[in-house]
């Protein structure tokens, strides 16, 4: 055979083992990204299913502290709403993030629905000038089962307004902005040098003052978060983190802006954003860019 024909063939056939080689462990390494934000979203769900519980739950406890029918039908129409949105999560899938997103904002109606519950029912209590040993004792249980309500005051006339649930910090208005290397606005992924991440952690008057911790994901098209350099733990598991800021919370609205510099090549397509604090995640959203 013509030498002249055969090495041309031999370095086609070794380009196309390594092209095929390549391609391989590009799927492998997409595979495992896509598995590890499956985890993270049925990780999500099984805690927005655990809040549905316990809410449902406290309904129930609720309505044994209190004689008042009209309010005792009013708690019962909120659980049955609370059960039905339960059963509407347990069904759905983790990766269905538009009824996932629906459903998130309907857990946090719920939220602050029995907050309200919670604070009209002590105001009552505290009208009731001859509390029971037994109200106190039912009072205790509500406390112990529901792990929101933090104590009892000590003349035994007011139940504590603070419930952990009801506690927990949410992230709103969150915003992905990329920057380009003369530090204005753009929509072109290709000619970000930074990308700057804003969000409000909303009023609670509930929740803990004081130092608060926030870290702050963002996850590229291909599945990879992009490296801040640390990890936290969430959900008895190590993550990686984009950002991480260290803010005052005094429980008003507290604006909080993050940045990260980039230092790898960023593809077109969609980006997810995803806030932790106080181990809770606290707000997620998607942003797509060309």
């Amino acid at each position: 055979m013509n030498k002249k024909i055969l090495i041309p063939s031999v370095i086609v056939g070794v380009l196309l083992i390594g092209g095929i080689v390549f391609l391989a462990i590009s799927l492998n390494q997409q595979k495992r990204a896509n598995k590890d934000m499956q985890e993270l979203a049925e990780l999500d769900k099984k805690e927005m299913e655990n809040e549905y519980q316990m809410f449902a739950d406290q309904y129930s406890e609720l309505k044994t502290q209190i004689n008042n029918d009209s309010i005792i039908e009013q708690l019962t129409q909120e659980q049955l709403k609370t059960e039905r949105l339960l059963q509407e999560l347990k069904n759905v899938k983790a990766s269905d993030a538009r009824e996932i997103a629906r459903l998130k904002k309907e857990l946090a109606t719920c939220r602050a629905v029995i907050r309200s519950y919670v604070l009209e029912i002590d105001s009552l209590n505290r009208l009731n000038q001859n509390l029971t040993a037994e109200n106190t004792r039912m009072k205790g249980q509500y406390a112990e089962a529901t792990r929101q309500i933090e104590g009892l005051n000590a003349d035994k006339q007011s139940l504590s307004e603070k419930v952990a649930i009801a506690a927990q910090l949410d992230a709103t208005g969150i915003s992905m902005t990329l920057k380009n290397k003369r530090g204005r606005a753009t929509k072109r992924i290709k000619r970000c040098k930074t990308i700057q991440v804003n969000f409000n952690i909303a009023k609670n008057v509930t929740a803990a003052s004081g130092n608060k911790t926030v870290y702050v994901r963002i996850t590229t098209p291909a599945g990879t978060v992009l490296s801040g350099g640390g990890s936290f733990q969430y959900e008895n598991r190590s993550l990686p983190y984009s950002m991480r800021k260290t803010i005052e919370y005094t429980g008003n609205e507290t604006p909080v802006t993050t940045y990260w510099t980039v230092n790898e090549f960023l593809g077109e397509g969609t980006y997810n954003v995803s806030i932790f604090a106080d181990d809770n995640m606290i707000g997620s959203r998607n942003f797509t860019f060309k």
